[in-house]
This record gives structure tokens, sequence and C-alpha cells, in this order.
């Protein structure tokens, strides 16, 4: 029985520890017009605290971002895409 209580006590510890502020943002932009946009929105979001991962794919004018809520905000990623003359159509954001 004490295994049990200890594995269950390392599971509580593991998921207190894990952030719960992780979200998705799906970012909807006009059509890119060549490859290099893909490469500069990476760059600027990926450098952006908060942000642990950027994919762009090129066809779809879309971005899918995972953030940490806790350091920065699907609309400051968005705002970021515009800033670059990206004009983003949609956001949205899911845990």
């Amino acid at each position: 029985m004490t295994t049990t209580k200890t594995t269950q006590t390392a599971a509580t510890a593991k998921t207190t520890q894990a952030p719960k502020t992780v979200r998705t943002a799906t970012i909807r932009t006009e059509p890119f017009t060549c490859p290099s946009c893909i490469t500069k929105i990476e760059g600027a979001v990926g450098a952006m605290p908060g942000v642990q991962d950027v994919r762009v794919m090129f066809n779809s004018g879309k971005a899918k971002v995972v953030f940490d809520e806790a350091v920065v905000s699907g609309e400051q990623i968005a705002a970021t895409i515009d800033a670059l003359g990206y004009r983003v159509t949609s956001t949205r954001v899911s845990s």
C-alpha cells in the first residue's frame, strides 16, 4: 500500500507542476505570397516571451501557436503578426 501511495503522490506532484496556462492559438491571415512569409512570422512570434511553438502553414494562411497565457496573450501574438504586414482575419484560442 505504501508503493501505491507514493505513486499517487508523485502523480499529484507532477500534475501540480504542469503549467495550466498553456494555450493554442489558431490565427488566420490573408493568403501568403511567398515562403519567406513563414520564416518572418515564425521568427518574430517564436522570439516572443511565453511562446513555446509556432507553425505557419503557407497554403492555408494559418499559424498555430502554443503559448503560456500567463506571459503573453493570443491577441498580442495576433498583433505581432499584423504588425509584420500580414492582416489577421481571425484568432481562436483553445486550451
